[in-house]
């Protein structure tokens, strides 16, 4: 029977259901299914039930050995160029510069070995999440087991403070509150009971469940073990986390596709070469293949990986800046790429801090300002500040919010915390934003008695005396509860009949806001009154108001969410969370200004192709289990989006790790969840994603910097000797002297581009296409037009000296420091793509790339005069007036490139 298309009855739901559908139970059917009692299971049993079901944990996940995985960071069409690259260098005599080239494959190698051997923590991290012991019933008596003992059917105690060890269906509950934020991404605790609900319930509604893995945060229960290991909601989660195959990045797609197309053209342009040099100038075959190889090492960037890895490297240390801490190199880059982030709702748009922002009462609308657990704040209606001593109701009521409070309010240094409930937490902070003592007025009105909060009534009630004798009842709690034992209403400090109908509308208008609605109401007691019975608060009570309770969206996330649309970038919501509340605060975050809003059910209902055709057009995802995550972040990949997607649950792990960038939160997040990530965020705040995307889009731009820089020198080092065999000349570099170049250049004036700051505006255009090639078109033109120019250059002076007369050892000096002048010039043209650097800043702004050409000039003096160099290179000294005419040929070129910028701005100004 398919579930996404048709809703079960719950009888019918367990007959016919395969796997029993648990939640739909009750708890006499649970004990026939699996054949147990509340007297528990014989130890027998237990031993031939772990037999058939196995132990209670999470099944270690299948793995490569670190063998296959060390040898798998070779299989990269780069590192075979680089390999290439590193035996020709060999056979040409010169180990040192092949033992770089190792190297750098070495290390690269070895980074991808280690980060992903930290990604495989991810199940580990889920699997250490689960309970070590656990309180059961065997053989009649209750006694405490190994967790991986327990197996279905067995009964277990939890209390206060334990972590639930299988998944429980609950048969008995006594105020029991459990946290399931792991597995739902809700902030507020779950109050459990004992009757079954809907087959078609989401996660966070199946009330009548305990999870493996989650919290018992209050109170106490008992419950029948009725899935254990692999088969709990936590073990399918790690399940699917296992089963999730992270991508590959953009860049390195591009550069795998980049690679391939270098390498073949490097190879066809090198035998072309030598076969037109052997058949058409009627060299020796010998000599061309030589000079072939030359060509091969000149035109290879053998520095480009190396580069790259440092700009990634620069970029990480940047974004640790700004609290977001990079767990994988290549997603700093893919950060630039993202076009849409699908945010978690608590703690990362949100505070988690339960706030009451709205209070109603019978006379007045208050605003209440101020955001999380801090006591400071003012009441507002219609923009107008409010004397509360003027509104006795709203005295009373925020007096009740403290009398009538289990919690405790207390700073530690600058932080206000909260111990005890959150909802609890929020109406002491209101009532503390009133000017009321939360320490003074319970000793003015000290408690006499209680009646403690449980889900069987939905209210909680306190009874009070002053020193005065002067009684009080004091009661909280949901309005279907409270409203029906009022008889009165408190307006301008007067009782007056009440009307129902306008508490209901009140109480829809605060739900719609997607707040959480909380009704207090009070009555007078004499002084004799000091026991406080069920049937006191029955009745006749005094209806003070309600309160809107929301945790409130954090400011700086409402401001980057902002900035993410002018980046072109999508912000969607998937949250455990109702929708109502979803909706509301996606208006309040500016996500959009009419969301709409989608629950799992929905999601689950349709197709993958259903959900891609709709995914787009959807901003919040409300109810969402860890398989629906999953799926919206694998459709918004098929509608060909980059997704970065936050979370801190185990619930969020599988989505995380599919992510193009999974971002986890480093203070709220589990272990799971930054397991599965690429990026943690240390303050747990969206705004630092808008942050690292800006990071990541500067490291873009200056790898991209880096690649116009390298390609161009490469080729004009290539054309060299391709123009060289063309016209039957010598070669005016040798090939000795051309790794000489691109040693000192690629790790020196290519790495100064890594170090520039983001260029302005880059938050301001959409995000990049990643399907589009590395190099688009603007790029070859320049890669071809710089090339060019250095060819010319290059090979037009050292023809002109050979002219003159110079010998040939001086000619080729002259061209190999006409060549490093020409890459010296050309990188400050580099360090803006299309805008002039005639400025400051253009010619200054970058102390790295300064101290990178002082560093190059400094070799080239002793590539040029010092005796051993001169031996090893066969160079010659120079004199100023050599030294001026290669200065002026750099000037041509560097000019000549500012030239095409300006005439080219506007075709340019497009990519």
């Amino acid at each position: 029977m398919d579930s996404h298309s048709q809703k079960r009855t719950l009888q019918s739901a367990s007959e016919t259901s395969e796997t029993p559908v648990w939640h739909t139970y009750d708890a006499q059917q649970v004990n026939d299914r699996l054949h147990t009692s509340p007297q528990g299971l014989s130890g027998a049993e237990a031993a031939q039930r772990q037999q058939q079901y196995g132990a209670n944990q999470l099944p270690p996940a299948k793995r490569r050995s670190g063998l296959m995985r060390l040898l798998a960071q070779f299989h990269n069409v780069l590192i075979y160029v680089l390999l290439v690259a590193a035996v020709v260098t060999a056979l040409l005599g010169h180990s040192i510069d092949s033992g770089v080239i190792i190297a750098v494959v070495l290390i690269n190698s070895l980074v991808g070995f280690i980060q992903e051997g930290k990604a495989e923590k991810a199940i580990d991290a889920v699997r250490n999440m689960l309970s070590q012991q656990a309180v059961v019933i065997r053989d009649g008596h209750r006694q405490e087991v190994p967790a991986e003992a327990l197996v279905p059917g067995d009964i277990v105690f939890i209390q206060s403070g334990d972590r639930v060890p299988a998944d429980l269906h609950l048969h008995k509950v006594k105020e029991l509150n459990i946290e399931e934020a792991l597995l739902t991404g809700e902030s507020v605790p779950v109050l459990k009971q004992t009757q079954p609900v809907a087959a078609n319930a989401d996660l966070g509604d199946r009330t009548n469940i305990a999870f493996s893995g989650t919290l018992v945060t209050y109170g106490q229960g008992t419950g029948t073990v009725v899935a254990t290991g692999a088969q709990t909601e936590i073990g399918r989660i790690s399940t699917l986390l296992a089963d999730v195959s992270a991508l590959t990045t953009p860049l390195t797609r591009q550069l795998d596709s980049f690679a391939r197309w270098l390498t073949g053209s490097i190879l066809l342009i090198a035998l072309a070469t030598m076969l037109f040099g052997s058949w058409v100038r009627g060299y020796a075959l010998e000599d061309m293949f030589l000079a072939a190889v030359g060509l091969a090492v000149a035109a290879i960037p053998e520095g480009l990986p190396a580069v790259i890895t440092i700009a990634l490297a620069i970029g990480v240390q940047r974004m640790a800046n700004r609290h977001a801490i990079i767990r994988r190199l290549p997603a700093v880059e893919t950060l630039g790429s993202v076009s849409v982030i699908c945010s978690d709702k608590t703690g990362t748009l949100t505070r988690n801090e339960m706030t009451v922002t709205t209070v109603v009462s019978a006379c007045c609308n208050a605003d209440i300002s101020g955001a999380g657990y801090n006591p400071h704040g003012t009441f507002t209606c219609n923009h107008q500040d409010l004397n509360l001593s003027n509104l006795p109701e709203l005295q009373q009521l925020c007096r009740a919010s403290i009398l009538c409070n289990e919690a405790q309010l207390r700073q530690k240094n600058d932080e206000w915390i909260i111990e005890g409930d959150p909802t609890e937490g929020a109406l002491l902070v209101l009532g503390a934003k009133s000017g009321l003592d939360l320490t003074e007025l319970p000793l003015e009105m000290p408690r006499d008695d209680l009646i403690p909060f449980e889900s069987e009534h939905r209210f909680m009630a306190t009874l009070h005396h002053d020193h005065n004798g002067n009684g009080v009842i004091y009661i909280k709690g949901a309005i279907e509860a409270i409203l029906p034992r009022c008889q009165w209403q408190m307006s301008h400090g007067h009782e007056e009949k009440l009307d129902s109908d306008y508490w209901s509308q009140q109480q829809e208008q605060i739900a719609n806001q997607g707040q959480r609605t909380l009704a207090l109401a009070m009555l007078r007691v004499d002084e004799n009154h000091r026991i406080l019975h069920f049937d006191d608060v029955s009745k006749g009570l005094v209806m003070l108001g309600l309160v809107g309770i929301i945790d409130p969206p954090r400011e700086e996330a409402i401001q980057a969410v902002a900035e993410c649309h002018r980046a072109g970038i999508q912000v969607k919501m998937i949250t455990g969370d109702h929708i109502a509340t979803a909706s509301a605060i996606a208006r309040q975050m500016g996500i959009t200004d009419s969301p709409r809003a989608m629950t799992g059910n929905e999601v689950e209902q349709l197709s993958d192709s259903e959900l891609q055709a709709r995914v787009e057009q959807v901003d919040v995802f409300a109810r969402s289990s860890p398989e629906h995550k999953l799926r919206i972040v694998q459709a918004l990949q098929a509608c060909q989006h980059v997704v970065a997607m936050t979370g801190d649950g185990v619930n969020d792990a599988p989505a995380l790790k599919r992510a193009d960038v999974g971002t986890a939160m480093g203070i709220k997040g589990t272990e799971a969840a930054k397991e599965a990530s690429e990026m943690v965020l240390a303050d747990d705040n969206f705004a630092s994603i808008t942050y690292a995307v800006e990071e990541g889009r500067t490291v873009f731009d200056n790898i991209k910097k880096s690649i116009l820089f390298i390609l161009p020198t490469n080729g004009g080092e290539a054309l060299t000797v391709i123009a060289a065999i063309a016209f039957g000349t010598m070669l005016p570099v040798t090939p000795a002297q051309i790794l000489w170049v691109n040693m000192i250049t690629a790790v020196t004036l290519a790495l100064s581009l890594t170090f520039e700051s983001t260029e302005p505006g880059v938050m301001l255009r959409p995000p990049r296409n990643t399907r589009s090639p590395i190099l688009s078109p603007f790029m070859i033109w320049r890669i071809i037009f710089v090339s060019l120019l250095m060819v010319s250059a290059t090979f037009g002076l050292f023809l002109w000296e050979r002219s003159n007369g110079t010998d040939i050892d001086t000619a080729r000096t002259i061209a190999v420091n006409t060549l490093v002048v020409l890459e010296v010039f050309y990188l400050l043209n580099s360090r803006y793509l299309t805008r002039s650097v005639l400025s400051r800043d253009g010619l200054l702004g970058n102390r790295y790339a300064l101290y990178a050409i002082a560093i190059v000039m400094a070799f080239q003096l002793l590539f040029t005069y010092l005796p051993i160099m001169q031996l090893f290179f066969h160079t010659e000294a120079l004199s100023l007036a050599d030294w001026g005419k290669i200065l002026v040929v750099g000037l041509i070129l560097f000019l000549a490139v500012e030239l095409e910028k300006k005439l080219l701005h506007s075709v340019s100004k497009t990519e």
